[in-house]
């Protein structure tokens, strides 16, 4: 069946995202907003857009009835969940499939199965899929973890069986602290995802958090789509990606391949995931995750590999083959991106809720950007406070660091405080640019980092110091990086 009119059920840029290639194929759009959403981009950019009655998250942007019910009122025949919110709901994806509707992603029985990490972790234990040593029983009592602490030896991690985002999780050092971690992390769990069921494993020292990129369609194909390094993180959250992983062996790559895709072909899985790894210091790798959506970082694979992936993501859900095999994706230069947010990482990220007087983004060659607000909008304490996602391209990974800090250079953000001196800090600093990345580099650079924060004027300088390299890069890398992007379609011209 061919989708004829998409519902996005989602709010900000990844709303913006899936209406540009949605357009692009000649899918009419429905876009829904919350009452305190009314004057963001996402709220008017499709070709039907619809107020979504409430004022609470479960009212509105969670409230499979009503997403359903706007879905028929508009005649839309499918809906993308974007990512976040009910993306990994399984009881919404059924929802959508008894309604007759077309759910842009996998059945709900996988949904189900992977979005429980004990029961993934089973499941790749089964198929020889290496994972961290742990604990994932039914006892949640603090005797029977410790029981499996003490034979893996602390640290330990403690994490929420269902969902993700750092809910639920605690770092525990010693047997004392155990009992405290577990009731404080259920509390968290059952407050976030309803449930509080926990699990856990050893807790690995210097990490490094890789992720592959699968697709999937109804035919049986499956392949990956490389890598993405993910290891620069704050609160257990990503705020840079890049792809290819700077330093990772080639053999290590390939079993990460082999192991993601091993995943995807025993679960008969559909559409686009990620397989998530953890890397230890000794060259290890284990299964941590996987996520049956699209994720916030995939603009970095689409620049390596020239694919479009929302574009496959329409294509397999309406019935269609892949349209790739294995040997036709190829991973070509490399792309960054950062996640600039609404936060003042001098008060451990918090956020900061406030109206934007002035957001300007760069338009640059090779550069991507895709936000969710604009000046004179307001960013409310009520979701995650992103504003919007930089991604930069570059012949190398020196090219695509120089294109990033340039592109954070000429971007402006008044009104509310935002961590974008500390995101060039991060790409400007010697072990990032080395490429020594791993999940604790916040932490460990710590003084690096927060030594000072950089002003207007620095931030000018810092500019105009790589604005030198954007000149000469324009002619050897820029028309080659903007041609091989999936972006240079005309019609995406105008859009941010």
């Amino acid at each position: 069946m061919k989708i004829k009119r998409l519902l996005i059920a989602n709010r900000g840029e990844i709303v913006s995202r899936i209406v540009a290639t949605a357009r692009l194929m000649g899918i009419e759009t429905v876009t829904v907003f919350a009452s305190d959403d009314r004057d963001l981009p996402h709220a008017g950019i499709g070709d039907f857009s619809c107020l979504l009655e409430g004022e609470t998250l479960a009212e509105t942007y969670l409230n499979i009835e009503q997403i359903i019910a706007i879905a028929r009122k508009t005649k839309a025949d499918a809906i993308h969940p974007g990512y976040g919110f009910l993306s990994e709901n399984a009881g919404f994806a059924k929802a959508v499939a008894k309604a007759g509707l077309i759910f842009v992603g996998p059945t709900a029985q996988v949904i189900a199965a992977m979005g429980d990490k004990a029961a993934s972790r089973k499941l790749c234990e089964e198929i020889g899929v290496p994972v961290v040593p742990g604990y994932h029983g039914a006892a949640q009592d603090a005797a029977s973890m410790a029981k499996t602490a003490k034979q893996i030896g602390y640290p330990v991690l403690i994490k929420a069986a269902a969902g993700g985002g750092g809910k639920g999780m605690r770092i525990v050092e010693n047997e004392k602290d155990l009992a405290g971690a577990i009731a404080s992390a259920a509390g968290e769990a059952k407050a976030a995802f309803n449930n509080g069921q926990l699990l856990m494993e050893k807790y690995l020292l210097q990490p490094r958090h890789i992720e592959v990129q699968v697709f999937s369609d109804t035919y049986g194909n499956h392949v990956h789509m490389f890598e993405r390094e993910c290891s620069i993180q704050r609160r257990h959250q990503k705020i840079v990606e890049e792809s290819p992983s700077p330093g990772l062996p080639e053999a290590t790559r390939k079993r990460m391949f082999d192991c993601a895709v091993k995943i995807t072909s025993h679960i008969n899985y559909t559409g686009a995931g990620t397989v998530e790894f953890i890397l230890d210091n000794r060259g290890e790798f284990y299964f941590l995750e996987m996520n049956t959506r699209l994720q916030v970082e995939h603009p970095v694979t689409e620049m390596v590999t020239g694919l479009d992936l929302v574009r496959l993501q329409l294509e397999v859900a309406q019935g269609g083959k892949l349209g790739v095999m294995q040997s036709d994706i190829t991973q070509t230069g490399h792309a960054i991106e950062v996640r600039l947010y609404a936060e003042d990482p001098a008060k451990e990220f918090l956020p900061s809720p406030g109206e934007l007087l002035n957001f300007t983004l760069p338009h640059l060659p090779g550069v991507r950007c895709e936000n969710g607000y604009r000046s004179g909008t307001k960013v409310s304490g009520r979701y995650d406070p992103m504003l919007a996602k930089i991604a930069a391209y570059g012949a190398t990974r020196d090219e695509a660091i120089e294109r990033s800090l340039q592109a954070l250079g000429e971007s402006l953000v008044i009104g509310v405080t935002s961590n974008l001196a500390f995101l060039m800090k991060v790409l400007d600093s010697k072990p990032f640019r080395d490429g020594k990345t791993n999940t604790d580099f916040i932490p460990k650079h710590r003084k690096l980092l927060f030594s000072k924060a950089l002003s207007d004027v620095e931030i000018a300088k810092i500019a105009a110091a790589h604005l030198l390299f954007s000149n000469k890069a324009k002619t050897a890398a820029g028309a080659s990086a903007v041609e091989h992007s999936a972006w240079t379609h005309s019609a995406l011209a105008g859009w941010r």
